[in-house]
């Protein structure tokens, strides 16, 4: 398995040291003392105050009272009988009409990022993209693509050796994205996950957020998927971020709780011998077959940066920022490819080549 370059290492310790690393432990740690605090739902009952009566213990033996229906049914057994028949009937007539118009030709179906687990807080830290960022990400030419390759600073995705695909339920291949916005690292692998899947299919719905500014590698300016919506013919995109980039105490606030199933994938892929770093972000499963622990590129090479500045460069072959995110987006396309078989619809996707590292590599 290729190892990320020194400086890009993968930190598992808690996101408020200053500490290098290429990514960040799932959990933050929250240092503060919350076992003295009483917990709401299970605070004691009020004592009873004097001279107040005991509730009424209602009779165990006492037949229920008749209820309406039960009165109406005895009255009228024939019309009683014929309801369940009627909502039978009404029910087939409602399959029919939805089967009708769903008419065939639609656009293909939009991957909506997941929002389970959302907070009050879930707008904030985020803002509108900046005009020309999406298309400059989306246009870069084969030619630069080419040039730049899968360079050896950028780590690639590892191959699971499994033979069971991660498959949405639209039946199409999932890519999965599990990070969280105070990360710095996953601020960085955004950059390439979004070049990447726009050579399968279309983002809408992206905005603008940034790392947190307290962390290692502050304020690294990325996009938020949280409510975007992805759309391919071929491909199924999946999103999940743990927090926010707003502090909590110690923490941040949560914004989105992994599924059953996700979480078992993450106790499966990350974890020895898949990465170095176990319970990392950010993580990337690719039907199931590749995965990928940590940001493929040190976020230090974004740091300062604009977003209409990093976007601007990533036409330019000459670019440290091309070089990182067009040279890791090549090779998540390569893996992509790999593992589901699935051509670019974009011409740009030729320099992608395949995937180099594997299990035991």
């Amino acid at each position: 398995m290729a190892k990320a370059p020194t400086g890009s290492g993968r930190d598992p310790r808690p996101v408020r040291t200053n500490q290098t690393g290429a990514s960040a432990p799932r959990t933050p740690t929250n240092q503060s003392n919350q076992s003295n605090q009483s917990n709401p739902s299970r605070q004691p009952r009020p004592p009873r105050q004097p001279g107040q009566p005991r509730p009424a213990a209602a009779r165990r033996t006492a037949p229920p009272p008749a209820s309406g229906f039960t009165r109406f049914r005895a009255t009228h057994p024939l019309v009683s009988a014929l309801v369940p028949v009627a909502l039978v009937v009404l029910a087939l007539v409602a399959l029919v009409v939805v089967k009708a118009t769903g008419g065939s030709g639609a656009a293909p179906p939009a991957s909506k990022v997941a929002t389970s687990g959302a907070s009050a807080a879930t707008s904030a830290g985020t803002s509108a993209l900046p005009a020309g960022v999406l298309a400059d990400v989306t246009s870069v030419s084969p030619t630069t693509l080419a040039a730049i390759g899968q360079p050896s600073e950028t780590a690639a995705p590892t191959a699971t050796g499994a033979t069971t695909s991660l498959t949405a339920s639209n039946g199409k291949p999932e890519v999965l994205f599990i990070g969280a916005e105070y990360c710095p690292y996953c601020a960085a692998q955004r950059w390439a996950v979004v070049e990447a899947l726009s050579r399968f299919g279309t983002f809408s719905g992206l905005s603008a957020t940034h790392s947190s500014t307290s962390d290692i590698y502050p304020n690294t300016q990325t996009f938020s998927f949280y409510g975007a919506t992805y759309a391919s013919t071929s491909l199924d995109f999946t999103s999940v971020e743990l927090e926010t980039n707003q502090a909590s105490g110690d923490s941040y606030t949560t914004l989105q709780t992994p599924t059953s199933a996700q979480d078992a994938l993450l106790s499966k892929y990350d974890k020895a011998p898949y990465t170095t770093q176990p319970g990392s972000i950010p993580f990337l499963d690719i039907d199931n077959k590749y995965v990928s622990v940590g940001s493929g590129y040190t976020p230090q090479v974004l740091q300062g940066l604009s977003m209409t500045q990093i976007a601007a460069q990533l036409n330019n072959k000459n670019s440290a920022v091309a070089q990182a995110i067009d040279g890791e987006a090549n090779r998540i396309v390569a893996a992509i490819t790999a593992a589901t078989g699935v051509q670019p619809e974009s011409a740009a996707s030729a320099a992608a080549g395949t995937p180099t590292s594997a299990v035991g590599s």
